[in-house]
């Protein structure tokens, strides 16, 4: 066997190509995707200024200007006033806050039900996925928004049950893909190496096959976060949704559309905004699921 010293030198100094992992080639085909890092960094900006811009602004969301009442954009208010004489762009940042977190929180929610209920009912598999799938076609059936409407009637009208109310509904489809996939990887080579170590259902699910549908459950994430903010907008335009004085998009769209003959920029300004998070939610989960793809990798 010839040494290293026998070696010829170019080939001793020739670099050794680094292999990357799959998260690593996913996030340098996402930046490839120039709409996916558009959608990231507006998502970002958003995000930063709904988060620290009412507590710069010299205005409170409840400030009242009665006399001041709807003015058009100037430079003491920068989007104008409301027609109770409250600053636009601190409502505007403000409900930023509340559009996120339903957001947010809601998906979260809908996420834990989902992948724990799709997961169980595709690794067990037989006679249990049959009546758990069977249970989630019962519920694809009936009217959501009807459902969510019924519960904040019999249970109040607070942020909290919002979340859960939202949350509880929009899990069916992310049990559905999670069940798919889970029921594709328990057939693997390193699944029926696992049983044999002895390892417990518990650790097979949550340690073993999860990870592995992590791409999936990524993206639809990302593509449920607009659905949501949208059902949470529906419902805050039927009066059901957040309550005053706080405000969302989805109320300061309801408010601009009543009034936006005589002020068009109380719904002009929160409908770009609602408008801009959601396609960027789009744009992110599209590049996402192209990322993710592992077959993209080959062109």
């Amino acid at each position: 066997m010839a040494s290293a010293s026998s070696l010829p030198s170019a080939v001793l100094a020739e670099p050794i190509e680094q292999g990357n992992s799959l998260w690593r080639d996913a996030w340098l085909r996402l930046q490839k995707n120039k709409l996916a890092v558009f959608g990231l960094w507006a998502l970002i900006v958003i995000t930063v200024l709904c988060v620290a811009g009412p507590w710069l602004m010299r205005y409170g969301y409840e400030e009242q200007n009665l006399d001041l009442g709807a003015s058009a954009p100037s430079g003491a208010h920068w989007l104008g006033t409301d027609t109770l004489g409250r600053d636009l762009l601190v409502r505007l940042l403000y409900g930023g806050r509340v559009s996120l977190a339903v957001g947010l929180c809601a998906t979260f929610v809908a996420l834990t039900i989902g992948v724990t209920y799709g997961a169980v009912a595709g690794f067990f598999g037989g006679k249990l996925d049959a009546v758990m799938m069977r249970a989630v076609d019962i519920m694809y059936s009936l009217p959501f928004a009807i459902f969510v409407i019924l519960l904040m009637v019999f249970f109040g009208r607070n942020i909290i049950l919002l979340f859960v109310a939202i949350g509880a509904v929009e899990w069916l489809t992310m049990a559905r893909i999670v069940r798919s996939q889970v029921m594709a990887i328990k057939k693997m080579e390193f699944i029926e190496a696992a049983r044999s170590l002895g390892f417990g259902r518990r650790r097979i699910i949550f340690r073993h096959i999860l990870p592995n549908v992590l791409g999936p459950i990524i993206v639809y994430t990302t593509l449920t976060i607009p659905g949501v903010m949208l059902l949470e907008a529906f419902l805050s335009f039927l009066g059901l949704g957040v309550q005053p004085p706080m405000s969302s998009w989805g109320v300061l769209i309801k408010d601009g559309a009543e009034k936006m003959e005589e002020f068009p920029w109380l719904l002009v300004f929160p409908g770009a905004m609602f408008s801009l998070t959601l396609f960027s939610l789009n744009f992110l989960g599209d590049g996402l699921r192209d990322a993710l793809d592992v077959r993209s990798s080959k062109d």
